[in-house]
């Protein structure tokens, strides 16, 4: 069969699942209990959604890769591993499970896909002026490995704030990296991220504002964990000078806000694992934006940042460098475009109350009422 072919079918075929699933799965979260109620600053929603969403999108993604993708060791120690992650994400839906009992079995899955040769055992060098293309990590491959996969399934997790945002931001970088699979005839690997995206697509048109139900750990975790894995059988094997960009560009907007959302706690003296609303959706929404507007601006970025992925996985190393290079300027410039939005947001609403404080004459309610004109 065509790769192209078998590509359109196994998108097909997750979506329908997924698609056709999420009703079932949805009645199921009513019946179990795996609801979201609002009872923090954090949850936008007002009212209780269901949880528990990801198990109809690990049905659609499961179902199509076993029918159409070709079952190496490698891709069937990330089977496992998300089989692992599934179950974890669908208790933690129901019982809300300590943050470090996540943890340890987000760490479980990683080491079953590193024992099924999942490792990245050389980096590409960022050393554009270094004799060597490659360095190989030896001894800390393993330890590197484990650090990266818990850290993508953390932030596409963290990041699962706004209504279809992490499931659309997960589908643009599946959609990335099969096309530079494709470019670098990964072929086998296409295939299960045609999977991947297909499963996350059946699943949008419940997940998009207003959300019919969320996806929930069980689908947040499932797809960190599968495009973490994924990426280093694939981006992290290009032997390039400037290639080390390219995973981190690809999952660049989860990878950042956790970064980020880390090391604004830890300056606060605050516990990092401790939830807060500081992510880059909250800061958006808070300038004034409207949840649909946010989280298009998210995938415009994650697009953007997908499209470089692909200009650098294909271009010469030169050109790549100063698309980078553009990129970063780019960053900084939004940067502080969106912190001059906040500014000016800030001042008109001083204003505004100023002005409302004037015309509702402040100082003469400020004053007691005398005895002759208590009864006027």
């Amino acid at each position: 069969m065509p790769v192209y072919l078998k590509i359109g079918i196994a998108v097909a075929v997750a979506l329908v699942l997924s698609y056709a699933t999420t009703p079932a799965v949805k009645w199921l979260a009513y019946k179990i209990g795996a609801i979201d109620v609002p009872k923090d600053s954090r949850r936008i929603h007002k009212s209780p959604i269901p949880r528990l969403g990801g198990l109809a999108i690990f049905i659609g993604f499961l179902l199509s890769v076993i029918l159409f993708v070709d079952i190496t060791v490698q891709i069937r120690g990330i089977l496992i591993g998300a089989v692992i992650i599934v179950i974890v994400g669908v208790i933690d839906d129901i019982v809300s499970l300590r943050a470090i009992i996540k943890l340890v079995f987000q760490i479980i899955a990683a080491l079953v896909a590193v024992f099924h040769g999942v490792v990245v055992d050389v980096f590409s060098n960022p050393i554009f002026f270094s004799s060597s293309e490659y360095v190989p990590l030896g001894i800390l491959a393993i330890p590197i490995t484990v650090i990266w996969i818990v850290a993508i399934t953390n932030s596409v997790n963290l990041i699962d704030g706004l209504d279809g945002l992490a499931v659309g931001v997960s589908t643009i970088s599946s959609v990335v990296m099969l096309v530079i699979a494709l470019l670098v005839s990964d072929q086998n690997d296409a295939v299960l991220l045609a999977a991947l995206a297909g499963a996350c697509i059946g699943f949008m048109p419940y997940n998009f504002n207003p959300a019919k139900i969320f996806m929930g750990d069980s689908g947040a975790l499932l797809l960190g964990y599968v495009l973490a894995t994924v990426s280093i059988l694939g981006l992290f094997k290009f032997y390039a000078v400037v290639s080390f960009a390219v995973p981190f560009l690809v999952l660049a907007l989860p990878l950042f806000d956790t970064s980020f959302a880390f090391l604004r706690r830890l300056i606060k003296g605050q516990n990092p694992m401790k939830p807060d609303r500081g992510h880059f959706h909250h800061r958006l929404l808070d300038m004034g934006l409207s949840q649909k507007q946010v989280v298009v601006i998210l995938y415009a970025i994650s697009g953007f940042l997908g499209l470089v992925a692909v200009v650098i996985a294909t271009s010469d190393e030169l050109r790549a460098l100063i698309l980078l290079i553009a990129v970063l300027v780019a960053a900084v410039m939004a940067y502080f475009v969106f912190r001059g939005f906040r500014k000016n947001i800030a001042s008109s609403n001083t204003g505004k109350e100023s002005q409302n404080l004037e015309e509702n004459g402040t100082d003469d309610v400020s004053e007691p009422l005398s005895p002759e004109n208590k009864d006027e």
